[in-house]
């Protein structure tokens, strides 16, 4: 396994910057952001260290040279925004933006593209899962031309009044990535497994790690703690952010210890990748490198430098 980050902490930085932070921590890889340039529309999003719209063969081979050079791969590149949208226009942008996405990694030399499925929160899961199979086979059919895989993030994006009551991503529970994969059973289709998300949603990760273990193309490693005293006050139904904290790694509930000694006897040896949302760590730019850090210090227990 690789140890790695996702980039999107750190988006003052240009790509160079990033790569020389990673070898200077002694990370083995980067997930890195490729949205549209311009404005965020939420926390982590709208960062662009790498433009794939301007990937030719010129920029490929500096960003090769990059990584070359601090002795940092690229894990994947990352892009999550919302295809199955209710707004036609935002969900093509989407759309288009992913294929650009898929098109940069294969010029790029880069085997995997993250991303989340999306949804309409307002409807049902049968009525998304019809979206879901006129717009996702022919994107992942594009993905399989170009050589690329595609993860897809357990995220529920239920966490504001805006994504009430369904959520922004149809791809949260191990019930619906199992419909998924028989609808699509693609081999480049997989999962970019979030234990955290599983935990604050009262599910069994180590059970979906065994079951989806030939569907994990990519980790994230996210720790979170549910606050019982809180949840007891305000129930299930509560929007997850009353009641749950995203927290760096062996600061929440996930057991890592079981996690990896369960993701090593499945045989994954692919990235893991540190996926930053702790507030107390945000308030800087130097607390922020310091939390990639603590994240590097804390799971080198678990995954040793390669030789």
């Amino acid at each position: 396994m690789n140890l790695g980050f996702v980039s999107a902490i750190l988006p003052e930085l240009s790509l160079e910057e990033v790569l020389k932070t990673a070898a200077e921590i002694g990370f083995d890889c980067v997930e890195v952001m490729c949205w549209p340039p311009g404005r965020a529309d939420r926390r982590y999003a709208g960062v662009t260290h790498i433009d794939v719209t301007a990937v030719d063969v010129d920029e490929a081979d500096r960003i090769t040279e990059l990584t070359e050079k601090y002795g940092v791969a690229i894990s994947g590149l990352g892009y999550y925004p919302n295809p199955l949208s209710p707004d036609a226009e935002e969900a093509a942008l989407a759309q288009n933006h992913l294929r650009s996405v898929i098109a940069a990694a294969r010029q790029l030399g880069v085997k995997t593209v993250n991303t989340f499925i999306g949804r309409d929160w307002m409807r049902s899961v049968d009525e998304n899962f019809r979206a879901f199979l006129d717009v996702w086979p022919s994107l992942i059919n594009f993905a399989a031309e170009n050589g690329v895989r595609i993860g897809i993030e357990n995220c529920p994006m239920l966490f504001s009044s805006d994504e009430w009551p369904g959520g922004k991503n149809l791809a949260h529970s191990p019930a619906i990535w199992r419909r998924m994969f028989e609808a699509v059973p693609a081999d480049n289709f997989g999962l970019n497994f979030d234990p955290s998300h599983l935990v604050w949603q009262q599910m069994d990760y180590l059970s979906a790690l065994r079951e989806f273990s030939g569907r994990l193309v990519h980790i994230h490693a996210k720790d979170v703690r549910v606050d019982r005293h809180r949840l007891n006050e305000v129930g299930i139904l509560a929007h997850p952010l009353e009641y749950h904290v995203p927290k760096l790694p062996g600061l929440g509930d996930v057991n890592w210890g079981q996690f990896f000694s369960v993701l090593g006897d499945i045989g994954y040896r692919g990235p893991v990748c540190v996926e930053v949302e702790d507030r107390v760590y945000e308030d800087s730019l130097a607390r922020r490198r310091l939390s990639l850090v603590q994240s590097h210090t804390y799971l080198r227990n678990f995954i040793p430098k390669p030789c």
